[in-house]
């Protein structure tokens, strides 16, 4: 094992006090920040020893992933963890599947467009479903909502910028209906956009959203808080159309392919495949490319985006449809402990409390890298710990 240093993303969404206080640093931080990666991609790789984790690998695939990962995988790390911090809330965003980012990749290539060009959409040839671990209270717009669902809150709002748009959710085909509500909503002029929006707030701020199911307050409360921090942008109406998820530390949710979704607020584990493509659609000041984001959207709702995990005492996996990585959490008692050895590589994350593992003490916020070739690796409770929690990310079977 092998302490992992993390390279830290300073997005203008992330906290000044989060991720600081994790790690017992003062607080508030300088500048925001937003994510520590603890993986090897190329943009921002983590560090042993001040060595790349993407060279570290690249020097000795054979023993760093072992034979199993690199038949599957070649010779990189197949996924990436992370720690999210957000104070505000990140783009609506949603990623290709790996088929849409190999030619995606390909395309922006051969037109000769810079892999750090402003107006890149796709970083690398990987696909990126994700999976998020809440450590605190964690707000997100996650997923399409059933058009029934959406057509009763914009019947309870009763306001006519929305009336003109419904009858596109009364389509037969649910997909296609929102297809062409959300196209014809993130392609609206300016002026005529702003009108839509200043007329839902309208609407929402005489609403006092009693006897209605708890959903719709929230999601009226949500486009309010949009409104206020992005005026007049695409992705405040947009969040009329997807459901509002409150976590509780511990709890999940998964995202596939062409999910939209945004991040609000909170502090999380975040693992996923190994890139950096993201489309966007609004609440950012990034590159957006509508038809592109449109193309690879998945209009299809999700009833609730949760994970159901699977708990058996202390230990907690999170199995969710994606071969690129497994996570597991454990909350460990003083003394208690588990293998960390497998098939191939493998990261050991502590967030609360303080764990040993091998020769290193890991505290919040920080990380060991396992290689294939250990295999006696054993992560346990530090000595006079009153116990620790403990994210467990390997490649998935």
């Amino acid at each position: 094992m092998e302490l992992l240093t993390p390279a830290l993303q300073t997005y203008p969404w992330g906290s000044r006090t989060l991720l600081t206080e994790m790690r017992g640093e003062p607080s508030p931080s300088a500048t925001p920040e937003a994510e520590l990666w603890f993986g090897s991609h190329p943009a921002a790789p983590a560090t042993i020893g001040g060595v790349g984790l993407d060279e570290v690998i690249a020097d000795d695939p054979a023993d760093q992933l072992g034979a199993q990962v690199r038949g599957r995988y070649g010779d990189s790390l197949p996924f990436l963890l992370k720690i999210l911090a957000a104070d505000s809330p990140l783009s609506i965003q949603a990623h290709p599947t790996a088929a849409q980012a190999r030619a995606g990749y390909e395309g922006e290539n051969a037109a000769g467009i810079a892999l750090d060009a402003p107006e890149r959409n796709y970083k690398d040839p990987n696909h990126k479903p994700e999976l998020l671990v809440a450590l605190t209270p964690f707000r997100a717009l996650a997923g399409l909502r059933p058009a029934k669902q959406t057509l009763d809150f914009f019947d309870y709002l009763d306001c006519p910028e929305l009336t003109r748009y419904s009858a596109m959710l009364h389509s037969e085909n649910e997909e296609e209906g929102l297809r062409a509500l959300f196209t014809t909503w993130i392609s609206l002029p300016r002026p005529a956009r702003v009108e839509v929006i200043e007329g839902v707030r309208a609407c929402v701020d005489k609403r006092a959203f009693d006897g209605v199911p708890g959903w719709m307050r929230e999601a009226g409360r949500c486009f309010v808080e949009l409104d206020d921090a992005h005026p007049g942008d695409v992705g405040v109406l947009a969040s009329l159309l997807l459901n509002f998820v409150e976590l509780a530390p511990g709890e999940a949710l998964f995202l596939g392919a062409g999910r939209l979704h945004a991040y609000l607020s909170g502090m999380a584990v975040e693992i996923m495949a190994n890139s950096d493509n993201v489309l966007r659609g609004g609440l950012t000041t990034k590159h957006v490319d509508v038809p592109e984001l449109v193309r690879i959207t998945d209009f299809s709702t999700m009833a609730d985006p949760r994970v159901d995990a699977e708990a058996d005492g202390g230990v907690c996996a999170f199995d969710v449809p994606a071969r690129d990585f497994h996570l597991t959490r454990y909350e460990l008692a003083a003394g208690d402990g588990f293998d960390a050895a497998s098939a191939g590589p493998a990261i050991v994350l502590c967030t609360s409390g303080s764990v040993d593992c091998g020769p290193l003490e890991l505290n919040p916020g920080m990380a060991a890298w396992i290689p294939a070739s250990d295999p006696d690796a054993r992560v346990s409770a530090a000595g006079g710990s009153a116990g620790a929690d403990v994210f467990y990310a390997r490649v998935g079977e």
